[in-house]
């Protein structure tokens, strides 16, 4: 006897002389119609979940849209003017009309009547009138511009004035004292008063400007030695007598001096 698995004869020899009431029978009996609706069943779920999307697609969704047409409100805004661009090559306006009557005037030129295009103007016509490039009526309103004649008197140079403060190092003509720089340290020394200090010894450094008249000025003490070294050499340098002011390029010019001064007090 030919046995098939696929139908359910299998189990009636399995089965033969058991307990077929047991629960393992009916179960194994109703396999195949089990199956078979387990595979139905399942092919529609999964058929339906691949088409959904698709499904949910095609639905117009209606409510969302009447939303959004409760939510949009048109408002009608008012732009402004268009501003004018001015254009960059723009000619400058004609200028105002001259005061007396202008003529054209066309210069006579020998050619035949035919090929005449305009005549010049008869003499009746420029009478009280002026001749320019171009004919244009007259306002009498206008106010009468009038040449001013070129002067003829004498051109004054303007020479700027050299104020500039130079070194003694690169000018051409060093600024001096009368009768020597010796007598000017000779002058100094007598004039300048030693504080009464024992001890006191050092040197005070002042600078000052020769000016073109050979006044001294701005005068500044860059090191002293204190009680009052510094200030004692100012008052001798406001004292000093002028001197021969220094010259560059054959003029004269302010030029920037520095003295170094030695104090030694009598101990």
């Amino acid at each position: 006897m030919k046995l098939d698995i696929i139908k359910n004869q299998w189990l009636d020899i399995v089965f033969e002389g058991r307990n077929k009431i047991y629960g393992a029978y009916e179960l194994r009996k109703s396999n195949t119609k089990t199956t078979v609706r387990a595979l139905i069943i399942g092919s529609i779920v999964f058929s339906l979940a691949v088409a959904a999307p698709l499904i949910i697609s095609l639905i117009p969704d209606s409510g969302e849209e009447e939303v959004l047409a409760d939510k949009i409100k048109l408002t009608k805004i008012k732009l402004p003017p268009k501003k004018e661009e001015v254009k960059p090559n723009t000619p400058p306006p004609p200028p105002p009309p001259p005061k007396v009557d202008q003529v054209k005037f066309v210069k006579p030129v020998v050619a035949k009547t035919e090929e005449i295009t305009e005549e010049p103007p008869k003499i009746v016509d420029l009478k009280e009138k002026k001749i320019g490039s171009e004919t244009i009526k007259g306002d009498p309103d206008a106010v009468l511009t009038v040449d001013e004649p070129v002067g003829k008197g004498p051109v004054a140079e303007i020479v700027q004035e050299d104020n500039n403060v130079y070194n003694t190092a690169g000018i051409e003509v060093k600024p001096d004292f009368p009768g020597g720089m010796e007598k000017f340290y000779k002058f100094v020394g007598n004039n300048y008063k030693t504080p009464e200090e024992e001890g006191l010894k050092g040197k005070v450094y002042v600078t000052f400007v020769v000016e073109k008249d050979g006044s001294l000025t701005d005068i500044k003490v860059l090191r002293d030695i204190g009680y009052g070294t510094g200030a004692e050499a100012i008052r001798v340098l406001k004292k000093c007598p002028k001197w021969t002011p220094g010259e560059q390029n054959g003029k004269k010019v302010r030029v920037l001096y520095s003295l170094p001064i030695t104090i030694q007090s009598a101990e």
